[in-house]
Parts: structure tokens; sequence; C-alpha cells
């Protein structure tokens, strides 16, 4: 385990600088872990990046490690009484200093208060240390994702 402050910030559409630089990295890194892509997103206007930090009810996270990002999740209110999990990263020197616990703690607290039930998230069945983090913070698999055959659908219920 890595020593270091892991501290958590809730983003509005003015922090759109931010989720864009972690946004990249996160595709440039990780090309095969998201469903968008480098290439779609890196030469996108400043508009796209506001309207993804706009989503209603949404809770955008990144994480600072010592001070610097180093990681972000989303979660997207759904429905149904639940949460869905979304674009969850962390850069690869803050792996292992709970950046990505803290991130879906909170998600999971914040989902707890608006009422959801369920927090829900798909994930690369591939993607072992993803599933790893995702089973360590209380998710257990419970499918296939019926839009990719690649992916894995885990959930957590918070009550």
């Amino acid at each position: 385990m890595l020593a270091g402050m892991i501290e958590l910030r809730a983003l509005t559409s003015d922090d759109w600088k931010a989720w864009r630089a972690l946004r990249l990295a996160a595709l440039a890194e990780a090309p095969d872990a998201f469903g968008s892509t480098l290439a779609g997103w890196q030469d996108a206007p400043e508009e796209r990046w506001r309207d993804r930090l706009s989503i209603p009810g949404a809770l955008d996270l990144i994480a600072l490690y010592d001070g610097d990002p180093a990681g972000m999740a989303t979660g997207v209110p759904g429905g149904d009484g639940s949460v869905e999990v979304i674009s969850v990263w962390v850069d690869p020197a803050a792996r292992g200093a709970g950046a990505g616990d803290a991130l879906l703690t909170e998600i999971a607290r914040w989902a707890t208060g608006s009422g959801a039930a369920v927090v829900r998230l798909s994930v690369r069945r591939d993607n072992g240390p993803a599933i790893r983090l995702y089973e360590r913070a209380g998710f257990v698999h419970t499918g296939h994702s019926p839009d990719a055959a690649d992916e894995i659908l885990m959930t957590r219920s918070l009550g």
C-alpha cells in the first residue's frame, strides 16, 4: 500500500478542465476499459466537456493523491431507485493508495443519501484489478451485459 493522502472533490461543469485532463489520461492509459475512445474525446470542445459534467442528478468526483489529480468516478441516478457507477479510473501511480476505494465509498454514501437501494456497474471481464476493487467495495457479480458480451454486471446492495 502506498503512503499518501487521498482527498475527494465533487465537480461542477466549471471544473471541466480538470475532468478533461483525467478523462484523456484514462482513455490513453486504459483504452479498452471504456465505451468511449481517446480519438472520440481528445478534440472535444469545451461545451461537450461541460455537458458531460452536467448529467442531471449525477455526482462527478475526482480523487487527489497528495494534492494531484489521480482518479475519477461518476454516480448517475437510475429511474428505478438505483445508481450506476461510470467512468471509474485511477492513475497507475496512485493505484494501491486507496483512491478507488474512496471514490466507490463516496458514491455509495451519496447514493444511500439519495434514497437508492442499489449501485450498479459494468466492467470488462478481463479487467481483473477493477473487478477486485469492486468486490472489495461490496459489489457482486449479477450477470453479463446485454449490451456488451465482454462485460459483466455487478451490483452492491445499499440496504
